[in-house]
């Protein structure tokens, strides 16, 4: 099955991604053939998702090298760095975004005796190499996660980690999917998360497309959920994994851990290894980024819902304490607590 949401067009002169800003009223594809295009893309989660967004990055830091006018390695060398800096600085907390440019420079630098058409060939297949890993990965998560889930089961999850936040099959949602297929029949709770409604929007979206039974419910509503006894785990995604278990997810994530530890719901955080950040010592390390308050005041309205003065608060994301995860799953194996072992010892596969 060939990937919808991120890919290249059939001349390899755009990146082409489904407008998730449209979901779930229209299904839109855009190309992504500028710098800035691209930029706004990721900034605006026209394209979002960790893995998503380091597939995007990596094939738009690819059409932008095929397009560097170049004399010479140095000055190709010196564009390609103001292209991936640029690039880069649209989304913080996403490591993914970084670890692929990262990643792709390192084919540049690697390769400095070679042409710079043989090198733009190489960013090409390395591109194409990071989605594919992503599709195995996913399919690694999914049946890892599904390992401790029983059927019919009641899942909660927050925010969206599913086929449109990577290649194909999804982190969080991974799980859920392959249980459809598989006859499990498990109740799925989704909340709407805020800011951006992604739960809503894109979560319930794909789940109602795989006929999966889920029910659409507002933050505020997990606990009741939770006390009602309608929850058997809580499967969330993760943009960046600190070195001693720490996790940066979409904003109320932590809450939901908090609730889930009350009533004693085993809480799972599922991402591909590429999500953790061996050098982010714990979640105080990582920068929040904070979006536009308007997008909680206007964003959804037909006319706006508070003050116009009002004072917002509105980050992107929050951080989960350690301590309040039963397990992150990931690509190369299921980590428990003690995490700075389990991770430490994950990483070096």
């Amino acid at each position: 099955m060939k990937p919808t949401n991120v890919n290249l067009n059939e001349n390899k002169s755009a990146v082409v991604i489904l407008d998730q800003t449209k979901i779930p009223n229209e299904e839109i594809y855009l190309e992504l053939k500028t710098a800035k295009e691209m930029y706004d893309a990721i900034f605006e989660l026209k394209v979002r998702g960790a893995p998503a967004i380091g597939i995007c990055a990596a094939y738009s830091i690819y059409i932008l090298a095929k397009n560097i006018n170049a004399d010479d390695y140095n000055e190709f060398l010196s564009v390609f760095k103001e292209n991936k800096e640029y690039l880069n600085s649209s989304r913080p907390t996403a490591v993914n975004l970084s670890w692929a440019l990262e990643r792709m420079e390192k084919v540049v630098i690697s390769n400095k005796g070679k042409s710079i058409d043989d090198i733009v060939d190489l960013l090409e297949r390395e591109a194409i190499e990071i989605q594919e890993e992503d599709i195995e990965m996913c399919r690694k998560i999914s049946e890892l996660g599904l390992s401790l889930l029983e059927k019919e089961d009641g899942i909660l999850t927050h925010c969206n980690a599913g086929p449109m936040a990577t290649s194909l099959y999804g982190t969080a949602l991974g799980p859920i999917l392959l249980g459809q297929e598989k006859g499990y029949n498990f109740r799925v709770f989704a909340d709407e998360t805020r800011p951006l409604l992604q739960g809503a929007r894109l979560t319930s979206y794909e789940l109602d497309k795989a006929d999966v039974d889920v029910t659409l419910i507002c933050d505020n509503m997990a606990s009741i959920v939770m006390k009602n006894g309608w929850i058997n785990a809580c499967l969330v995604g993760c943009d960046r994994i600190a070195a001693n278990g720490d996790v940066a997810n979409k904003i109320g994530t932590s809450g939901v851990a908090i609730l889930a530890k009350y009533y004693n719901i085993p809480f799972y955080v599922l991402g591909p290894t590429s999500t953790l950040d061996m050098g982010c010592k714990t979640g105080n390390d990582i920068k929040i980024e904070l979006r536009d308050g308007n997008e909680i005041k206007e964003k959804f309205y037909k006319k706006p819902m508070a003050p116009k003065r009002v004072n917002t608060y509105n980050p992107a994301f929050d951080v989960t304490d350690n301590s309040l995860i039963t397990a992150i799953i990931t690509e190369k194996g299921i980590c428990r607590p003690p995490f700075k072992e389990s991770l430490l010892k994950i990483s070096k596969k």
